[in-house]
């Protein structure tokens, strides 16, 4: 098919979900699983408008699949109102550490014993399943900045901190099977000779990989929030959250965190909560307000600008 005929099928297909987006709400599916649905019907294995050979095409389709998640993850973080101290981080911390861990152990322990898999491929296949999708589960995630339960807050943070917490055991799951890249740094080798080295997988995908991942998305998310409000305050205007500083935003820390080898997903996710935390002490707001409107990529509007506004102190008389 030529562009023009993609051009109108994703039109309509947008479309489509935008008008019935309400009637949507009430059954317990997500806008992915309708884009899947109509992708199976346009493979070859219905009508055959699209022949992609996964194979052939694989680069192209995990840089789309990354694009898509790294959204959602920035949208997860940017939606939690919870200060670093917060009480509330202790569930999904647990949800994506422990109970996480707990559930690949389980899951590579079935692929062994019963599958009989390889314990590599029983370990990677554990940690792919073991996440929670932050695209496909968005149904039980916060609805919103004024979403204070606690259940789907919860889930919430557990998506965004699984996707990075369960990498190294992807990593772990392919030194196994003796497929893991090999790293080098000047402190460290990752699998000299071919050799797998748990030690070495522990310091490099786990010690060095998840920390600095959250820091740069941290560091990135909180540099570009405090330049946005040192413009405001010196021109005495609102900049304002729209669409290109936060496609940026994701794009920087994601790039970042990938050239000093840690986890990206992580970096994007915790760029995001850095951003509300700047956007909600700047305001001088309650750090569970009981009405603020919805702030995430594509529903910012001009006014929500206004909250970025420093506020004029009264003058003395």
């Amino acid at each position: 098919m030529t562009a023009t005929y993609w051009f109108l099928i994703a039109g309509a297909l947008l479309v489509s979900i935008a008008f019935t987006s309400p009637l949507l709400a009430r059954f317990p599916i997500s806008t992915s699983n309708i884009y899947l649905l109509v992708g199976l019907i346009m493979g070859p294995g219905v009508i055959g408008l699209v022949s992609w050979d996964a194979v052939r095409e694989a680069r192209l389709l995990e840089h789309l699949t990354e694009i898509a998640v790294i959204v959602s993850l920035f949208t997860v973080g940017l939606n939690i109102r919870r200060s670093p101290g917060d009480r509330g981080w202790l569930l999904p911390l647990r949800l994506a550490s422990l109970t996480m861990v707990l559930t690949i152990a389980a899951i590579a322990l079935i692929g062994v014993l019963l599958l009989d898999l390889p314990l590599g491929a029983a370990v990677l296949l554990g940690a792919v399943l073991a996440p929670t999708d932050p695209v496909l589960a968005s149904d039980v995630q916060v609805r919103g900045v004024t979403d204070r339960d606690t259940l789907r807050s919860g889930l919430s943070g557990e998506a965004g901190l699984n996707d990075g917490t369960a990498f190294p055991f992807v990593m772990l799951g392919l030194g196994l099977l003796g497929l893991h890249p090999d790293k080098e740094a000047g402190f460290l080798t990752l699998w000299a000779d071919g050799q797998f080295d748990l030690l070495s997988w522990f310091l490099w995908d786990i010690a060095w990989a998840v920390p600095v991942g959250v820091a740069v998305g941290l560091g990135t998310g909180w540099l570009v929030g405090q330049a946005v409000l040192w413009l405001q305050r010196r021109h005495e205007e609102a900049l304002g959250l729209h669409e290109f500083l936060v496609l940026g935003l994701i794009a920087l820390s994601y790039g970042l965190a990938e050239l000093v080898y840690s986890y990206g997903f992580l970096a994007v996710f915790a760029a995001g909560y850095a951003l509300r935390l700047i956007e909600l002490r700047s305001a001088e707001h309650a750090e569970e307000p009981a009405e603020l409107p919805a702030l995430a990529p594509g529903t910012i509007r001009a006014g929500a600008s206004s909250r970025w506004r420093r506020r004029p102190r009264p003058r003395s008389s």
